[in-house]
């Protein structure tokens, strides 16, 4: 399912935080939005999802814009996974990803065998369905960020819009839920800090500058020692095709 942006503006007040984006993704497309801090990443990220309304502009996934499809019919095509989420409440791993079926049901519907069946393949499809019964506040970091997918995936969504998924997680985490994602069957946009890990699993890159789209392509075409200097302001060299065929970025110290 393909996702598209024509010209989308969004802003605060006299602040334009997002400034005439465009972009496509292909379906089936892993795309990475990279920036430095302040850049509209997670507010393009929210545009993109029917999250929040575009001043000028407009979204379409699958050829429809979303401006005309409701919340729940939306949310059966599109998941979210945001940064990071707490709760007190005394909930188990099967609580939290059986939430991810609300769009399915009508108030008065009763639990469905489908509902069942769509969230044990969530929780197979993170590595999860052993922890089932486990207490949320029992979880590590990586365990809930596996649970917050789980949650999307349980939506049967064809898009997934992920809001730095691997914030604060230790490297193995962070490259466990990537891949998980990359290899997923659905359109994946990810907004993500670290550079090196865009471009091992992402298929294209979006760079974006105090709301503007500064660069778009593969992440051979993307993450150049010009670029790098120029919007993070940080000296790099960038190695050729690595092992699995992406750049590397080695960061240099003045």
């Amino acid at each position: 399912m393909s996702v598209v942006a024509e010209n989308l503006v969004w802003g605060v007040k006299r602040r334009t935080i997002v400034a005439d984006v465009s972009l496509t993704v292909a379906s089936g497309e892993t795309l990475g939005l990279i920036g430095p801090n302040g850049s509209g990443k997670s507010s393009l990220l929210r545009l993109l999802a029917g999250l929040r309304s575009p001043l000028s502009g407009r979204v379409e996934i699958n050829g429809q814009d979303i401006a005309q499809v409701s919340r729940k019919a939306l949310s059966r095509q599109v998941a979210f996974v945001q940064q990071s989420a707490a709760t007190d409440t005394n909930v188990t791993v099967a609580d939290v990803v059986c939430l991810g079926r609300t769009p399915h049901r009508s108030a008065l519907a009763g639990w469905s065998e489908g509902d069942e069946a769509a969230v044990n393949r969530a929780l197979d499809r993170v590595d999860m369905a052993s922890r089932r019964k486990q207490a949320w506040q029992t979880l590590s970091g990586g365990e809930r960020q596996r649970v917050h997918i789980a949650r999307a995936l349980a939506q049967s969504p064809q898009v997934m819009f992920l809001d730095e998924p691997t914030n604060h997680l230790d490297i193995h985490h962070q490259i466990e839920i990537l891949r998980m994602v990359r290899d997923l069957d659905v359109t994946s946009v990810i907004a993500l800090h670290d550079l090196n890990l865009a471009a091992m699993f992402c298929d294209r890159i979006v760079v974006l500058e105090a709301g503007a789209l500064r660069a778009s392509g593969t992440p051979e075409e993307v993450l150049t020692q010009d670029t790098l200097r120029e919007v993070f302001r940080v000296t790099a060299h960038v190695s050729g095709a690595s092992a699995n065929g992406r750049p590397h970025i080695r960061f240099i110290s003045d």
